[in-house]
Order: C-alpha cells, then sequence, then structure tokens
C-alpha cells in the first residue's frame, strides 16, 4: 500500500522505508518550538531529566509572544526564564522584544521551516507550517522538553483525509472561509488525529497566506496536522525567506485515505464561525442582523500583510461605527514595518481603529482587547470557545479580515461586498 505526504515524511524521518497509520515511530526534528507560555513548563520538565544541554542550539525557537510585552509580574517572570535558558544554552532563534512576532507567522518569515520537515511546538497551531510540506503539529510541554533534550519524538503515524480543491474564489473569499467551510462541513472532531492533505489544481489559486490560514487551523477540525503539496508558490516563497535546503514528498498514487472531499473554491461564499465552535458556520449571506463590540484583525492566522491588505481596502477612506473598537495586530515586525510603508497603518489609525505591537494578545483572552459579559467580537483569529477571549458570556465570531472590516463600518456583521 501507498503512503500519504505525511506519512512519507515521517517514514523518512524514523530512517524507516515505509509506514502506516497507527504504527508508532521514533522520528528526528528538525525544529522544537515554544513560546512564553509553554516553554517554562518545558524547561522544569529538563530541569527534571539532568540532561546536559540541548541537542542542537540551531534548530530550537523560543518566541515570546503571548504577553509580550509584558502585561504583569507573572508575565515577566515566565518570559525572563526562558530569556535566561535560552542565553545559557545560546539558542540561537530566541525572539523576544524588537525582534518578537506571533511565532506561527514568524518562523516561515525567518526561513526556520521548509519543505520536508519534522517540526513540533508546545503550541497547538504548530500545524501552520504543512503550508510548506512539512509536517508539523502541536505537542505537550513535556513532548518539547523532551525534543530539545535528545532531538527525538516518539509518534503514531495518522491515517490521512483528502480535500480536493478545484475552481478559483471569487472575491472576498480567503483561506479563511476555505477553513471554515471545511471545519463546518466535517466538525471540530472530523479530523482527530488524521493528517488534512490539500490537493487539487485550486491550490494553485490560493496564496501562501491563504494556506497557511488553512494548515494553521487544522487542528481545529481535531487534525494532527494539514500539508499542502509542494508547487512553485511554495518553491518561491521558501527560496525568498530561507537558505536551508527543502525536500519534496508526493503521496503515491495507491496512498489510502479514509475520506475524501471536493471543495468547489469558486461556490464559496464569506463564512463566519458562530459562538461557540468553529464548526458552527453561517455565510455571510445567512449571518442575520448580529450587532458587535469590538472587532480584532490579526493572530497567526491573520495577520500576514494581505489580511492587513484586504482590511485597509475595506477601511481607506471610511469610519469605524462610533462606539466599536476595532485593534489591528501585524503579526511580525516586519509586516508591521511592510504595512507601515504601504499606508495601512494611516488607513487603519485615521479610520478610528488601534495598531498593536505584533502579539497573541486577545487571542487567547490575555490582554490587547479583553471582552466583558454580554459583548461581542468579530475577530480573524481561529478559536471562539466560551471565554476565549474574555467573560465566559461573551461571544466570538470568526471571520476573515475582510469580514471584519467590513463589520467594522457597520457595527454588524457584515458582506464586504455591500460597504
Amino acid at each position: 500500500m501507498g503512503m500519504t505526504m505525511t506519512q512519507k515524511i515521517l517514514a523518512a524521518h524514523a530512517g524507516l522505508d515505509s509506514v502506516e497509520a497507527g504504527q508508532l515511530i521514533e522520528a528526528e526534528l528538525d525544529l522544537v518550538l515554544g513560546n512564553d507560555i509553554t516553554s517554562p513548563v518545558a524547561i522544569h520538565e529538563m530541569d527534571k531529566m539532568k540532561v546536559d544541554g540541548v541537542f542542537d542550539k540551531d534548530k530550537i525557537a523560543l518566541v515570546m509572544d503571548h504577553f509580550v510585552p509584558n502585561k504583569d509580574i507573572k508575565s515577566a517572570e515566565h518570559t525572563k526564564e526562558v530569556r535566561e535558558f535560552a542565553c545559557r544554552h545560546c539558542i540561537s532563534h530566541y525572539y523576544d522584544v524588537g525582534q518578537m512576532g506571533i511565532e506561527h507567522a514568524l518562523l516561515p518569515e525567518k526561513g526556520l521551516t521548509v519543505a520536508g520537515d519534522v517540526v513540533i511546538g508546545a503550541d497547538s497551531h504548530t500545524c501552520t507550517y504543512g503550508a510548506l510540506g512539512a509536517f508539523s503539529t502541536g505537542v505537550g510541554s513535556t513532548d518539547m522538553a523532551a525534543g530539545m533534550a535528545t532531538g527525538k519524538a516518539w509518534f503514531k503515524v495518522p491515517s490521512a483525509i483528502k480535500f480536493n480543491l478545484t475552481g478559483k474564489p471569487g472575491q472576498y473569499v480567503s483561506g479563511k472561509d476555505v477553513i471554515l467551510h471545511i471545519i463546518g462541513l466535517i466538525g471540530v472532531d472530523g479530523a482527530l488525529y488524521q493528517s488534512m492533505e490539500f490537493v487539487g489544481d485550486g491550490v494553485a489559486k490560493l496564496s501562501m497566506d491563504d494556506r497557511f490560514t488553512i494548515a494553521n487551523m487544522a487542528i481545529e477540525a481535531g487534525g494532527k496536522n494539514g500539508i499542502f503539496p509542494v508547487d512553485d508558490a511554495a518553491i518561491a516563497y521558501m527560496k525568498e525567506h530561507s537558505d536551508r535546503e527543502y525536500k519534496i514528498y508526493e503521496a503515491d498514487e495507491d496512498a489510502e485515505y479514509t475520506a475524501e472531499y471536493t471543495i468547489d473554491l469558486s461556490a464559496l461564499r464569506p463564512t463566519v464561525a458562530f459562538p461557540h465552535l468553529p464548526e458552527n458556520t453561517r455565510t455571510i449571506d445567512e449571518a442575520g442582523d448580529i450587532s458587535i463590540d469590538q472587532v480584532v484583525i490579526g493572530s497567526c492566522t491573520n495577520g500576514r500583510i494581505s489580511d492587513l491588505a484586504a482590511a485597509a481596502e475595506i477601511l481607506k477612506g471610511k469610519k469605524v461605527k462610533e462606539g466599536l473598537r476595532v485593534i489591528v495586530i501585524p503579526a511580525t515586525q516586519a509586516i508591521y514595518l511592510e504595512a507601515m510603508e504601504k499606508g495601512y497603518l494611516k488607513t487603519f489609525i485615521e479610520a478610528g481603529a488601534i495598531v498593536s505591537t505584533p502579539t497573541c494578545g486577545p487571542c487567547l483572552g490575555g490582554y490587547m482587547g479583553i471582552l466583558a459579559e454580554g459583548e461581542r467580537c468579530v475577530s480573524t483569529t481561529n478559536r471562539n470557545f466560551v471565554g476565549r477571549m474574555g467573560h465566559v458570556d461573551s461571544e466570538i465570531y470568526l471571520a476573515s479580515p475582510a469580514v471584519a472590516a467590513a463589520s467594522a463600518l457597520t457595527g454588524k456583521l457584515t458582506d464586504p461586498a455591500k460597504v
């Protein structure tokens, strides 16, 4: 029996000719990732192991992004602990204030992940790097500690679901709408511990930013990882951002999939996930009259330059609804700078929004946009669980930057084609 793309990558890193779904393997790691919340726990576990250093100082990335710049004493102490660990072990890829960015946007930008890699990260959205044809997945802090110490991790080889993407997305339909549609179709456990493998002629019609968004949210369908084939767009991205060698793996023609879906991108509409699960989706045409109190545009899902461009195009020369709070968060310093040079930040501020330094902040209910009881937020983030952005009686509506920007102008869920 043939292997899927993910299975081929895992087999190669396990030193095996082949693997099959359900098999337990130990694989070599190309990168281990941690942030300011998860890394302190991993550091404590490493201390218990009494290991002498890390396996490779160049294959560990520590990104301070969730509560940075630090919001309180506890977050400052956590960051200090990671900073001292990075210094003690001469970690090459440590990112703090000044060089920081939201980890899953920063690592590809810095060229730390390429096709064929095996990457683990103590953050569930580590599956983002599948957009480049890598196997990447989230793990717990204990697994992160073991990875930093040994350069290896245990995996159960996942089975796979094939998503055949056809056609070309229409105006205001982005990668966010594609993945929300898919999650609405299969549910938040529809791909539980499976690889979500995206193929078809429609892939070429998706930008790399779209693909990062789709791979990022594979976990919201329960997926072990999301992965795209390595085409000319992916190769061009890697050549622009990285000097590392990449390796292309392709699924065998007789690879086995537990299910197959065909998604006609041209038939999709802007899509919104209503509270309190990403699977609770409706098209913007079905949204109804939902008034809102806040809009957040940013996160590891939708804080890239194309996301800011989409929002700026809609907001330019207009004003956000009076009484509405609009927060824009570029995902990295480089994106922040490019948005400034292109005039996007000026557009946001003149429209009545605020622009934050790169941070995860409001996505996890950390800071920079906490919701009070009864408040509603349209957000380009990736989760809308109960209490995710603040009070348990607040509500989050997940949407694309275009829908978020349009909604910022009207104060309610709005089709971007109608503003």
